[in-house]
C-alpha cells in the first residue's frame, strides 16, 4: 500500500491481491493537483469521477481527454503502454481501478460473450470507453473512497467493494436493448416503459400512481407492470425506492444534509418513514451511517 496525504489532499493505492491495483485521490484543495503514475501495458485501466473535473494527457501532453463528474472511463491498449498522467481540478476525487488482462480474464472468463474486449478476436485490440456511472455506481465509489474500517480489515473491504464496482460496471441490465429483451419485441414499448422510468424519479418526492402513470405512457397497467419488471428486474416503485435510498447514500456520503434533510429532500412525510426505508434497505439507520462516513 503507497499512500501520500496531506491536509487537502490525498493519494492512495492498494493491492487488493495479484495484478488487481485500486487507487483512490482526493483532492481537496483550491489548486490543480498534477498524478503520474505507470502502468503496465497489459493492464486495463477503469477511471472513475466521482466529484470535480480532470484531464488525462496522451503522448508527453500532446493530446488530452477531460473526465467530468460521474463518469467513467476504461482504458486498454495491449500494443502500448498508458502511463497515468492526469491534471486533477480543485476539489476533484478520482477512483481507478488497474488490473492485468489475465486477472481479468479469470474474473469473467464465463462471461467473455457479454464484454466486447474479452473475445478472442478482440485480444489483442485497444479498448477505449467513456460513459457516464449509474448512482449505484457511485455509492460504491464513495464507499471505497471513505471506508471506516480498521486498518486490518481494509484491504479486505475494498476489494469486496471493487469487484462489486466491476460486476455494476459491466450490468447492461438497466438499459438493455430490444433484442435482449425478447418480451418486449416492440420497440416503442420499450420507449414507453423507458418514459415511465424517467417519470418516477424525475419525480421521486411525489411520484404518480400506477394507473395515472400507465396512462400518461399510453400502455396498458398489465403491460406496464410487466414490461418494467422484464426491463429493469424490478417493480416500479420498489425501483424507485431503491433509486431513493442511493441518492440518499450520496447525499450522506456529500456531508452536506443531516438525516431529517435528506428524508425531506427524497419526499419522505416524516423522519421517521425515511428511517425505516433505510434501515430496511442497508440493515442500519441513516444516523449510524452518516457517522461511519464522516471524519
Amino acid at each position: 500500500m503507497k499512500e501520500k496525504n496531506n491536509e487537502k489532499s490525498s493519494f492512495e493505492l492498494t493491492e487488493i491481491n495479484s495484478g488487481c491495483f485500486v487507487m483512490r485521490t482526493k483532492n481537496d484543495t483550491d489548486q490543480i493537483l498534477d498524478l503520474t503514475h505507470a502502468v503496465a501495458q497489459d493492464f486495463l485501466q477503469f477511471h472513475f469521477c466521482l466529484k470535480g473535473q480532470m484531464n488525462f494527457r496522451f503522448n508527453q501532453g500532446s493530446y488530452t481527454f477531460p473526465l467530468n463528474e460521474n463518469h467513467s472511463m476504461l482504458l486498454y491498449n495491449p500494443a502500448k503502454e498508458l502511463p497515468i498522467d492526469v491534471e486533477l481540478s480543485e476539489n476533484t476525487w478520482l477512483v481507478s481501478v488497474l488490473i492485468s488482462i489475465t486477472k481479468f480474464h479469470a474474473l469473467f472468463s464465463s462471461d467473455a460473450d457479454h464484454i466486447p474486449f474479452l473475445s478472442s478476436e478482440n485480444s489483442s485490440k485497444k479498448y477505449y470507453d467513456n460513459l457516464p456511472f449509474s448512482s449505484s455506481i457511485a455509492v460504491v465509489l464513495s464507499q471505497i473512497l471513505q471506508s471506516k474500517v480498521h486498518d486490518s480489515l481494509k484491504t479486505l473491504y475494498i476489494k469486496g467493494k471493487v469487484y462489486e464496482l466491476l460486476s455494476l460496471y459491466f450490468n447492461k441490465s438497466e438499459d438493455p436493448s430490444v433484442e435482449q429483451c425478447p418480451f418486449l419485441v416492440d420497440e416503442e414499448n420499450v420507449r414507453k416503459i423507458r418514459k415511465a422510468k424517467e417519470i418516477v424519479l424525475d419525480r421521486m418526492t411525489d411520484p404518480p400512481s400506477l394507473e395515472e402513470l400507465a396512462v400518461e405512457i399510453g400502455l396498458s397497467l398489465k403491460k406496464l407492470k410487466e414490461g418494467f419488471k422484464e426491463l429493469y428486474g424490478d417493480t416500479v416503485y420498489a425501483y424507485l425506492i431503491d433509486h431513493k435510498m442511493e441518492e440518499a447514500c450520496r447525499m450522506l456520503n456529500s456531508q452536506k444534509y443531516n438525516v431529517n434533510e435528506v428524508g425531506i429532500k427524497l419526499g419522505y412525510s416524516s423522519a421517521s418513514h425515511f428511517i425505516a426505508a433505510f434501515k430496511k434497505k442497508y440493515g442500519t439507520t441513516p444516523k449510524k451511517y452518516l457517522g461511519s462516513v464522516s471524519s
